[in-house]
């Protein structure tokens, strides 16, 4: 068996012993890091009172213990939004870029551990003169390592750790946006299929009253303009139901984009409306920054940026390689393993940057900006959190609030269309007042029904600004341990 000469191995040795050394008590040039500090509310300013009318009770746990938009009890809702986890096109970016983020983790990771290859090859030469060896063959194994000494190798793994939880983050997000955007769309599409049986209603409605005012025209009761008048809201009427079928057309295609599909191999069928608004269950301030997986992605891109900062330090220090190499040379396979013929080498290199004229300072700095940018769009990020579940508070309450007195608009505007109605029928009003009793109405109907679409729609962005069903333990845990 051939082995290396014992006088070779020892000053290599002592040297590789020396560095692993160096590297086992060296400590990491990266600032210590902590979550930036944030300011939160102890309570949110549009929160409702105990017994409050227009924020009904739910529980608690109800966002983390399933799928959120099961509160609306709407079972083709949840079919539809199920769709959004496998066929949506952003998210499918979203879980590529998570996917190549971990790539990367593992890449980083590797840098840690020595790298090994195997050379080989074979040569043939010939010409006028006579050769010795018209036939080489080689065959080497080399190994190169470079210690982290100075910690920079574990940074990257640990940047890139961060970067990987904040592409989950941006995953969940994502996934969260295409759900809720879904569900906006799905109710405004039922509140247009309402208002297309609104519509169709009215039609008929003014369809008997043109009869009857025809009627009446041709037994001399009625005036041509009346008529007139009966014909033109009905033909309005007519218009505003073929528009309302158009803009349910473009809803339905913006939900088969939703779901990954083709808007000519998707439809959804008109069905009755649950226009139920569930209660949601409203988090504190502080229990927001750990439900939003905008705010986690944000955290973590400061984690990797605050690892960036001893990356660039470690170019302050030498860098250290150790490489070695074993193989042999001959003209036949039998000589390639001889011991006369094996070569053998071990090497040990190091470098340090004498003058670079400010440059790695000038990436420290860098870097360091870079950390205090990601700390100021953390805490924006934040703040844009907080506005976010006020304003949606603000809006919930104050549509609540105009559901009672429109309801009670558009049964006052019902009962006046119909006393209207007769009193014409009797000869004791002008056509002109039963026109403007319908359109009032008709408009009071169409007000309630936007209404409770906008009642869901404004449910489903407070569920959004509080993350969703969203919970990010990891990320959180990572962040305590550094």
């Amino acid at each position: 068996m051939n082995t290396i000469p014992a006088i070779f191995l020892r000053p290599t040795a002592w040297l590789l012993g020396a560095a692993l050394t160096t590297l086992s008590a060296c400590t990491t040039l990266a600032p210590t890091y902590e979550r930036p500090s944030a300011a939160a509310p102890a309570v949110f300013k549009e929160a409702p009172v105990a017994g409050s009318t227009w924020f009904p009770a739910a529980p608690a746990d109800t966002l983390d213990r399933g799928p959120w938009w099961e509160l609306f009890g709407d079972p083709i809702l949840s079919k539809l939004v199920e769709q959004v986890e496998v066929s949506n096109q952003n998210v499918a970016a979203a879980v590529a870029a998570y996917a190549q983020a971990q790539a990367l983790v593992r890449q980083q990771r590797a840098a840690l551990f020595p790298s090994l290859a195997i050379d080989a090859g074979v040569t043939r030469s010939g010409g006028a003169a006579a050769l010795a060896r018209p036939t080489s063959l080689q065959l080497g194994l080399g190994a190169s390592w470079e210690p982290d000494i100075w910690g920079q190798l574990r940074l990257a793994v640990t940047s890139a750790q961060a970067s990987a939880q904040a592409s989950a983050a941006n995953l969940a997000a994502a996934r969260l946006s295409a759900q809720a955007a879904l569900a906006t769309d799905y109710f405004a599409l039922r509140e247009a299929d309402n208002e297309i049986a609104l519509l169709a209603t009215a039609v008929s409605a003014y369809e008997r009253s043109l009869r009857i005012t025809q009627n009446q025209y041709d037994a001399a009761i009625a005036q041509r303009t009346d008529v007139l008048q009966a014909q033109t809201q009905l033909e309005t009427t007519r218009a505003n139901l073929t528009a309302m079928v158009g803009q349910r057309a473009l809803l339905e295609h913006a939900i088969a984009l939703l779901v990954g599909k083709a808007p000519a191999d998707f439809s959804v069928a008109p069905a009755p409306w649950n226009a139920v608004v569930p209660g949601v269950p409203l988090v504190v301030p502080s229990a927001l920054l750990q439900r939003r997986p905008d705010i986690a992605a944000a955290e973590r891109a400061v984690a990797a940026a605050n690892a960036q900062i001893g990356i660039q330090r470690a170019a302050y220090f030498p860098s250290l390689g150790l490489s070695a190499s074993y193989g042999g040379a001959g003209s036949t396979l039998p000589s390639l393993f001889r011991a006369s013929n094996n070569l053998w080498s071990l090497g040990l290199s190091a470098a340090q940057t004498l003058f670079d004229a400010g440059a790695i300072a000038a990436r420290v700095e860098g870097a360091q900006a870079a950390r205090a940018a990601a700390v100021a769009n953390y805490r924006q990020t934040v703040l844009g959190a907080f506005q976010a579940v006020e304003d949606e508070l603000a809006t919930s309450r104050s549509l609540a609030e105009q559901e009672t007195q429109r309801r009670a608009a558009s049964a006052d505007a019902d009962r006046t269309e119909q006393l209207t109605l007769n009193q014409y029928l009797q000869g004791q009003v002008a056509y002109t007042s039963v026109v403007s009793a319908q359109v009032t109405a008709l408009g009071a109907r169409q007000t309630l029904s936007q209404l409770m679409s906008s009642r869901q729609a404004a449910a489903v962005a407070l569920i959004r600004a509080m993350g969703g069903g969203w919970h990010a333990p990891g990320a959180d845990d990572t962040a305590a341990a550094h």
